[in-house]
């Protein structure tokens, strides 16, 4: 049973409701905490300007022990609840958002290979994790015309063993400085593949030294820049044997693209988070009231503290609906709802994410006022990754998809972004 009251440091002030995240995972938070605090939040600035991997952010996260957590138990992990591995993701956020995103795909990868991989894998995987702190890339996209396009990278059969792998990618989030890169590619002659096209997708985890790899470290993004997700070549790379991640015609699972979004969430909840604290106390100290008000801190200024809570309430009702589409996520992956009964409460939780957060991303200035907007600040970084992350999964496809189910009784069909 979920507990009503935690450890945890309070979002922002006492506006969001007690987290109820089991005691048992109290000292992992207190962990977490103490590096966000100490390594993490201090160079969000330098990361951002950067905008190339946060190779400290990522091992200072590493010390706390959180990458571990998602192994299952059975192979010497814990297999958090999703509700954990949101409130991980929010508060890594609040300080940095790329570095939430680098644990986001982490979590992800990591929870989907345990669902279709070769058995011998999991072992080695669990061993390169929790004795390695091994992290977890992404290269999946690639440059087609639409999203759905045949994927042209391809992983074809050695004789000596594994594959050998040729094609690019992009938008590789997490791959630039992982310890393995997630490798999708096709492979044309895979037995099956002309019946059965999933037959030929393939999964390797290849490390981003192997020969034939080359990152090219050109992300150029408004925003989540920390993320470096540019384009990787792979040009005869040879895979290992052991390290194929997925049995032939076995792919994610239908809940994959529902966690994928209740992420997103995670990452643009704790961004505007993040711009509000700094709102909270930029504004007392530094901020100068409008004369109309009257007053002599503009933190009296009425007009200002009706901004403040107008911001604050939308992403108290977003984070609610984010923690219960968790707990959602949960019950479906044991078996005990329909698909349907989690996917419209996850494209609630998007819409009302994405609304909430753009809007305190943005509007947070014209509570702090003019001195605010100073480039040494940084506080423009907020609304940039809050604006690149939205446009993940657009909300407006999110709120037809609501309205269609409640016109018509469609209930959402598997896919890459439903």
């Amino acid at each position: 049973m979920l507990t009503t009251q935690t450890k945890l440091t309070p979002l922002l002030g006492k506006a969001f409701p007690a987290n109820r995240i089991e005691p048992e995972f109290h000292d992992l938070f207190a962990r977490l905490e103490q590096v966000i605090e100490t390594d993490i939040a201090p160079m969000a600035k330098e990361v951002d300007a950067a905008g190339r991997y946060p190779t400290k952010s990522i091992a200072a996260l590493k010390t706390t022990g959180v990458l571990h957590q998602i192994v299952p138990s059975a192979f010497g992990g814990v297999g958090v609840p999703s509700r954990v591995s949101m409130e991980i993701q929010l508060r890594l956020a609040i300080a940095d958002s790329a570095v939430a995103q680098l644990y986001k795909v982490h979590d992800e990868i990591v929870r989907e290979i345990y669902t279709y991989c070769p058995e011998g894998l999991k072992p080695r995987l669990a061993s390169a994790i929790l004795s390695d702190d091994a992290i977890i890339g992404l290269a999946v996209a690639e440059s087609g015309k639409t999203v759905t396009d045949p994927m042209k990278t391809t992983a074809l059969r050695r004789p000596e063993g594994g594959f050998t792998i040729e094609g690019v990618k992009i938008y590789t989030t997490a791959a630039a400085e992982a310890d393995y890169i997630a490798v999708w590619a096709f492979n044309p002659q895979a037995e099956g593949v002309d019946d059965n096209p999933l037959n030929g997708l393939q999964l390797n985890l290849v490390p981003p030294s192997t020969p034939g790899v080359t990152i090219h470290r050109d992300w150029d993004a408004l925003g989540q820049r920390g993320t470096d997700s540019g384009m990787i070549t792979f040009a005869d790379v040879k895979t290992d044997p052991d390290w194929m991640a997925n049995e032939p015609g076995r792919v994610s699972p239908v809940s994959a693209s529902l966690r994928y979004q209740l992420g997103f969430c995670a990452i643009m909840i704790g961004n505007a988070i993040g711009a509000l604290r700094e709102a909270a106390a930029f504004v007392p100290a530094k901020s100068r009231p409008w004369p109309s008000a009257g007053v002599d801190n503009a933190a009296d200024d009425l007009l200002v503290r009706r901004t403040m809570g107008e911001l604050t309430a939308p992403l108290v009702a977003a984070y609610s609906l984010m923690m219960d589409g968790a707990d959602l996520l949960d019950e479906f992956e044991a078996g005990n709802i329909s698909r349907t009964d989690l996917a419209i409460p996850v494209y609630a939780a998007k819409i009302a994410a994405d609304k909430a957060a753009l809007a305190a991303t943005s509007d947070v200035f014209a509570l702090m006022g003019t001195r605010s907007v100073a480039g040494k600040n940084g506080f423009d970084r907020y609304w940039r990754n809050v604006r690149t992350i939205a446009l993940h999964d657009p909300v407006n496809w999110k709120q037809e998809e609501i309205g269609r189910h409640l016109l018509t009784g469609w209930e959402p069909e598997p896919g890459l972004y439903q």
